[in-house]
């Protein structure tokens, strides 16, 4: 796979060593959504790559290492959209909606379900893993909440553990997330997923807060 990543005294440099890093994490990623964390083994992941498993090995010593590392890049890349969405918004409320709008977006991804559904079942058996779970997700949201307690502090959304409210509408972004992943292949109309999205932001801002909320009709389907 053209993976030489050596100066010509033997050592990477620098770029192409990272390079290879994010093959090996690219590849292990994908090989989890396929197959799942449990029935992956670090050998396979090798022999998709087309790389000895020393090669992994000398970077990541196991599979639960390895997975982290692939978590915690997707952590960095999905924190990063999150702040990026709401950058120049002034309207706090605003901020929220566009911060969770991104979340919306990127949770309706097939890729991004196949592979925390799959993280999610092996946590289910793994104490530690529910554990290091629990921690990612806080992580992930942190964009989230400081959107949502900047909001209430404008006076935009009702006081409240801004933690608890966060996870109230990413409850209601997860089931919109199922609903468009489920959808994808039955309509062309673009305007579906806005739809889905709409409805859920407007049943949040009377349920969690909006003190001038406007009145709300749910939808025809």
């Amino acid at each position: 796979m053209g993976l030489s990543t050596r100066k010509a005294g033997g050592r990477p440099t620098r770029e192409r060593a990272a390079q290879l890093d994010d093959l090996l994490l690219d590849g292990a990623r994908s090989t989890f959504c396929r197959k799942g964390v449990a029935a992956t083994s670090v050998d396979e992941i090798a022999l998709e790559l087309g790389i000895s498993k020393h090669t992994i090995y000398r970077r990541y010593p196991n599979k639960g290492a390895l997975l982290e590392a692939v978590v915690e890049r997707d952590i960095r890349r999905f924190k990063a959209a999150l702040t990026s969405a709401a950058m120049g918004v002034a309207d706090p409320l605003e901020a929220v909606r566009q911060t969770a709008l991104r979340y919306f977006e990127i949770g309706s991804s097939r890729d991004y379900a196949a592979f925390y559904l799959s993280v999610s079942a092996e946590a289910a058996f793994s104490p530690a893993l529910r554990h290091r779970l629990a921690a990612w997700s806080r992580m992930a949201l942190e964009s989230l909440v400081g959107a949502i307690a900047s909001a209430q502090a404008a006076g935009l959304v009702l006081p409240g553990d801004p933690g608890v409210i966060c996870e109230i509408l990413v409850d209601l972004l997860e089931g919109a997330n199922n609903r468009v992943r489920l959808r994808a292949d039955e309509t062309n109309n673009t305007a579906e997923p806005d739809r889905i999205f709409q409805a859920r932001w407007m049943i949040f801002l009377r349920a969690c807060g909006r003190v001038d909320g406007p009145p709300f009709t749910i939808p025809s389907q």
